[in-house]
């Protein structure tokens, strides 16, 4: 029988070659009728017979296009109107919908296949793409995502490639940035005085020469200037680090193929996938011990973050056997934001020569940094491939906008059920960083015709974030730092009933005007208890305490044993003796010294104390530098607790007491136990310690359920987590880590997003109620 439907698409289908997959499927089931692009969906009207219909409607339904992100597809029977054909009508931008961005995506096959092809029209051309791969977001600066809509629009389509683009048979059919050596893009190399070097071809073989030199090239990607360098050469690593004001930090690698990638690296089948895959992540890797890259690049750690080559220019970069793995870096000194803008003299003045091209960037991301943790998943940094694919929610959240926090800061924007979590932005640490993060949500704003009604914001007084909101129009919503995280593992596990909650970091403003970081949480969205956390110890100086860890040591051991605590602190930092004289008078007179209870600075701490790292150059190195240790050869090592004592507060919380635990590291380092055996006790115990205090918790509040959620930047530590999670399973609770955003600051916006939505609805329910504790 001849009938007719109309199909309506939500989700990822612009910019993935949905229309023409749509087209073909057409003609598979011999059906007329049109297929169309709106701001945020994709109509389909098919006429055909009854069973054509229905299998086309199911292979749309369970076999889209590789690119493509489906939320929902609506089926509605209509009466034919007797089409003789199948048309791709023209995009429209009609209102009511969720316009979704699509993300950029690594090279695909094919086009690899046709680079690599000496007899393609598009042989080593770096700017080969099609419907399945190439730049999307950071070329686009409106939708529908059109050709005129993008920075490809000053590129007029030779007759063959118009020829493609008008082909629904094509792969290239309808493919925005779709252009060749006559028509597109092309690169320059430029030398540091902005003079040019060599053009097109010869342009990329120089780069390439010069790399294997030892020189260090700017190189112009999807989403910003890399800064890249030979990765087996640690004079030229260390030039780099100079030139970019990072002297330890870990670098990331981009290696030719997945075998150079295996020669480096131990590599599971979950990390293969991933190197692998259209988003080609940076992920991070065992090192293997016979590796070969620099010890520089990731400062000694034992670990390495690799990538494959996302882009045609990376790959003609590694089209010589004499180049196999490059360290390829953000072009920025450290602390401002990535460079894509021409002209880009700061690239210049960090390099020695830049690869770039005349295909403007529109939207800057970073590169997406990505580990695996017993097959799972863990986002360190969502950007590039990731972002900004929004996230469905059941609360209500239009016209919120959740500013996050300073650090590793994203931002959120909701629309009509979706939270739209930006790219990595990074720290607000600078008018830089500011104008930087202003410029983007800006934009995202724009782009999903968002005006803000509400904006949340981090409970603390002093974060950029509460200075932009007051530039903005709407009511501000202040969000307690560690209640974001437990309800955004909560959301991301859509969980929404009160739910225990584990928030382990480094930092964020306390309802009490101390700093929190280690927190035993129950409640949601609505509302939150602080069960537990750890003892609170002055940080001598603040800030500056974070940057020398052994200063947060002393003041710990200060505070725990004030008569011996001096002593102790001069026998472990004998070279320190002037400064422990002055944080001793700092903290028995109450001087500049902030009380702090997080798991950050305890890591600090024990990481000073052992000797590992006294000062840390970057955000977490005192703590990466100590976990590494758990990273190695361990399996030798018996499993054991330090003791630690649990005992409630004054107003019925719990509070860990970690000086017994601290007392017996210092013993067993000055005993020359392994330091290796240390941390790994250390780890134990930090997990062991939580449990305890969860299962006391439980024992005497038998509403609360076995559900608990963990959260918190600690948890980018595998170990920890892998402990954390067994320890409590064996106690039979079910445990929930994040899936979809990171655990770190990264996410936080997403959790004020969900906090902000509950607090407007019960606003609305009852006027003039008040607020739940923010």
């Amino acid at each position: 029988m001849y009938k007719a439907i109309n199909i309506t698409v939500n989700g990822r289908v612009q910019g993935v070659g949905f229309r023409p997959y749509v087209y073909s499927l057409s003609q598979k089931y011999r059906l007329a009728g049109t297929v169309q692009n709106n701001l945020g969906y994709v109509k389909i009207h098919a006429e055909g017979e009854e069973d054509e219909l229905f299998q086309m409607y199911e292979e749309l339904k369970n076999s889209p296009p590789p690119l493509s992100k489906i939320d929902e597809v609506v089926l509605n029977e209509v009466a034919p109107l007797h089409y003789e054909e199948f048309i791709i009508l023209p995009s429209e931008r009609e209102g009511g919908s969720f316009p979704c961005l699509p993300t950029d995506a690594a090279i695909c096959k094919d086009c690899l296949e046709e680079l690599n092809n000496p007899q393609d029209r598009r042989y080593h051309y770096p700017f080969i793409n099609c419907t399945q791969c190439g730049p999307r977001y950071t070329i686009i600066e409106k939708l529908p995502y059109d050709r005129p809509h993008t920075k490809m629009r000053g590129f007029t389509m030779c007759s063959e490639c118009e020829t493609e683009y008008h082909n629904p048979l094509s792969r290239r059919h309808h493919a925005q940035p779709n252009c060749c050596p006559k028509c597109g893009p092309t690169v320059t190399l430029l030398n540091r005085l902005n003079e040019k070097v060599a053009e097109k071809q010869d342009a990329i073989i120089q780069a390439r020469e010069m790399l294997k030199e030892g020189f260090i090239v700017g190189v112009k990607g999807l989403g910003g200037y890399h800064l890249a360098c030979n990765a087996y050469r640690e004079d030229v690593v260390e030039q780099l680090r100079l030139r970019k004001k990072r002297p330890q930090r870990p670098l990331a690698v981009m290696v030719k193929s997945i075998d150079v990638a295996q020669k480096l690296c131990h590599i599971s089948n979950q990390e293969e996938r991933l190197l692998r895959s259209s988003e080609m992540p940076i992920v991070v890797l065992q090192v293997k011990e016979e590796e070969r890259v620099a010890k520089n690049v990731s400062s000694g750690l034992s670990t390495l973050g690799v990538m494959l080559p996302y882009t045609p220019l990376h790959h003609l970069l590694f089209d010589d056997n004499q180049l196999e793995c490059l360290v390829m870096t953000s072009s920025n000194v450290s602390g401002l934001p990535i460079q894509y803008e021409d002209p880009f003299s700061p690239v210049l003045q960090l390099c020695d020569y830049v690869l770039t091209h005349n295909r403007e960037i529109y939207l800057p991301i970073d590169d997406s940094v990505v580990q695996c943790e017993q097959k799972k998943i863990t986002y360190l940094r969502r950007a590039r491939g990731y972002a900004p694919d929004p996230i469905k929610t059941k609360a209500q959240i239009d016209q919120i906008i959740a500013l996050g926090g300073n650090q590793k800061n994203t931002f959120a924007v909701g629309k009509n059920n979706h939270i739209v979590l930006s790219p990595h932005i990074g720290d607000l640490e600078n008018e830089e960083m500011i104008h930087y993060f202003k410029r983007q949500l800006t934009y995202f704003k724009k782009w999903l015709d968002v005006q803000e009604r509400y904006i949340a914001i981090d409970k603390h007084p002093f974060y950029a974030t509460r200075s932009i909101a007051k530039e903005l129009d709407g009511e501000v919503i202040s969000v307690q730092h560690h209640h974001a995280h437990h309800v955004s593992c909560m959301e991301d596990n859509e969980l929404q009933e009160p739910t225990l909650g584990i928030v382990l970091d480094g930092t964020g403003y306390g309802n009490d005007g101390h700093i929190w970081g280690f927190e035993l949480l129950y409640g949601n969205a609505a509302a939150f208890e602080r069960l537990g956390h750890l003892q609170y110890t002055p940080l001598p100086g603040g800030e500056k305490a974070v940057k020398e860890p052994w200063r947060n040591a002393v003041g710990m051991l200060l505070h725990h044993w004030p008569q011996e605590g001096k002593r102790i602190s001069q026998k472990l930092f004998p070279d320190k003796t002037r400064e422990i004289e002055m944080i001793t008078s700092m903290v028995e007179n109450r001087v500049n010294v902030p009380m702090a209870g997080t798991c950050g600075r305890l890591f600090d701490a024990v990481s000073a104390i052992l000797g590992i790292c006294l000062t840390s150059t970057y955000e977490g190195e005192a703590a990466i530098t100590l976990s590494d240790y758990i990273n190695q050869n361990t399996l030798d090592i018996s499993k054991s607790i330090y003791p630690y004592h649990i005992h409630p507060t004054n107003n019925g919380t719990l509070q860990l007491d970690p000086s017994p635990m601290l007392y017996n590291i210092i013993q067993d380092k000055w005993n020359q136990v392994p330091i290796r055996k240390i941390v790994r006790t250390f780890h134990d115990t930090i997990a062991q310690s939580c449990v305890q205090m969860i299962h006391s918790i439980v024992e005497n509040r038998p509403e609360i359920n076995k559900n608990i959620v963990l959260s918190g930047g600690a948890f980018q530590n595998v170990y920890l987590t892998q402990k954390l999670q067994s320890y409590l399973t064996e106690k039979g609770f079910n445990v929930y880590t994040h899936k979809k955003i990171p655990c770190n600051d990264g996410g936080l916006s997403f959790g004020q997003m969900i906090i902000a939505s509950h607090e407007v609805q019960s606003n609305n329910k009852s006027e003039g109620g008040a607020s739940f504790c923010v």
